[in-house]
């Protein structure tokens, strides 16, 4: 049982997170939670509109002329299953179990992030050892799919001049900056059509692209991962090239922040192509092996005959559809003149969905990108509208979100350098990470915060590959407490 590892009052916190359901923009639950959580250990706490909860702290003696800290983490998380998973994220608990130094989920994401950071902050809050000065703990909502409850913080209602985000994901690393991003919604709507008897001389087939890695569209976006959807749509072209193609169905991807790791169309071919198809596939299969088999060891991509579907996209929707999606750009497109080794801007082709809605049946397309320079976020935004504009009728984009542009002077970095030298006997890595945290809606609202953002060691973020660090948890857990008593 995870709630019997050490540090037993970190992990004992983080076990009864991973039981409470959590997704994004539905959060009640886990907000009824944390209120009972401060309720039953006497602490003040306030919850804003948004659904934000504030828990506050006095300092302890001797640190109360010193300036407040507020620890910050998201309450929400990211729900990816395997196709194979029954799983209800608004209903059921995330179920756990050891593998060595690891914690991971049976299928599903784990929640880690940010539930460790929620489980870090919580455990200070309530030590009655730990020396600290004033202490606020922020809790917002909704910060995998819109950065809702930062958007939504209230001036005024915080106190701390430095603030500790608990979302980062890398061992003796210490972020103090982040990409800005925005996001892109496509849709293509149709009127679906019958083939007028041409079925007879048809074939029905259904593809499918798995086995991929997915992962987090800023942190593993640079890391040759293949995205489901760009694979399929790819493949296709290839087939509407060779043949009078029709396509009854497209769906890949899930969550705009995600690499889409499944994908899956139906399409009606000629029967004369029926073995080409597969010569075809085969040769494709080794081409994507041979440029991504090295990292994605797990892919395959699948052809198997169906009932022929009763309706389908017109041929001339369809083929503006799968030329867009495959114009449409995926993946890094810069890296950093200024930091070695950081993704300066990216797009994720995040997700291809069929929907309907009053206009009639529709393709919603996803896809989000990421800067640290604003000029280029927004030049990538317009590049993906120009190329889904070309099949889509609706193409829109989020409010979006500023970058947190680095301080290399910030006093807080250097306690908390210090306090990681201190302990490890190594110098941590400073750096600022390609994926969004909050920490650039925090500075626009109170400018005069001094932000740096730690966390213990995750891997396969935003998949069910997901998977936590128990050892760097614990050192993640002692570095936080000595931040906190050398400030």
């Amino acid at each position: 049982m995870i709630k019997e590892l050490q540090p037993k009052e970190v992990f004992s916190i983080f076990h009864e997170i991973t039981q409470v359901p959590r997704p994004s923009k539905r959060e009640g639950k886990i907000i009824e939670w944390l209120k009972a959580f401060a309720v039953k250990h006497n602490l003040e706490h306030t919850v804003d509109e948004a659904g934000n909860i504030i828990m506050r702290k006095p300092a302890t003696p001797g640190y109360e002329d010193k300036p407040g800290v507020i620890l910050q983490a998201h309450m929400d998380m990211v729900c990816e299953k395997n196709n194979d998973t029954v799983h209800d994220f608004d209903n059921d608990p995330i179920h756990t179990y050891i593998d060595g130094d690891f914690i991971k989920a049976e299928g599903t994401t784990l929640g880690a992030d940010n539930g460790i950071g929620m489980a870090l902050m919580l455990a200070a809050i309530t030590s009655d050892t730990l020396k600290h000065p004033a202490l606020e703990c922020l809790f917002t909502v909704d910060e995998e799919t819109g950065l809702t409850g930062a958007f939504h913080l209230q001036d005024g209602c915080l106190n701390g001049k430095q603030l500790i985000n608990l979302d980062s994901e890398d061992d003796g690393q210490i972020f103090i900056g982040c990409a800005g991003g925005i996001d892109t919604l496509a849709k293509m709507h149709y009127e679906a059509m019958r083939l007028l008897g041409d079925e007879a001389k048809r074939l029905a087939i259904h593809l499918k692209v798995g086995g991929l890695m997915g992962g987090h569209s800023g942190d593993d976006i640079n890391k040759g991962r293949g995205n489901a959807n760009k694979i399929l749509v790819r493949f296709l072209y290839q087939v509407m090239q060779a043949t009078d193609m029709q396509l009854a169905t497209i769906n890949g991807g899930n969550l705009r922040n995600a690499i889409a790791r499944e994908a899956e169309a139906v399409i009606a071919i000629p029967m004369a192509y029926k073995e080409d198809i597969r010569v075809m596939l085969n040769h494709y299969i080794a081409t994507i092996e041979s440029e991504i088999g090295d990292v994605e060891k797990d892919f395959f991509m699948t052809l198997e005959t169906t009932d022929m579907p009763a309706l389908f996209i017109p041929a001339d929707k369809a083929k503006v559809l799968i030329q867009a999606l495959y114009a449409c750009p995926h993946g890094m497109m810069a890296m950093s003149k200024t930091m070695p080794g950081l993704v300066e801007t990216s797009t994720n082709l995040a997700s291809v969905k069929m929907k309907e809605d009053e206009k009639g049946a529709f393709v919603e397309i996803n896809t989000s990108q990421r800067s640290s320079i604003e000029s280029k976020k927004h030049d990538l935004k317009q590049m993906v509208e120009c190329a889904l504009a070309l099949a889509c009728d609706e193409v829109t984009h989020g409010d979006g979100y500023p970058g947190w542009a680095p301080n290399p002077q910030s006093p807080l970095l250097e306690v908390t350098k210090k306090a990681y030298q201190d302990l490890f006997a190594a110098e941590p890595k400073v750096l600022a990470i390609h994926a969004g945290l909050e920490c650039g809606l925090f500075l626009e609202k109170y400018p005069y915060l001094d932000m740096v953002s730690i966390g213990p060691q995750m891997f396969g973020v935003h998949s069910p590959q997901e998977r936590l660090s128990i050892s760097s948890t614990g050192k993640c857990w002692e570095w936080l407490k000595r931040v906190l008593e050398t400030l």
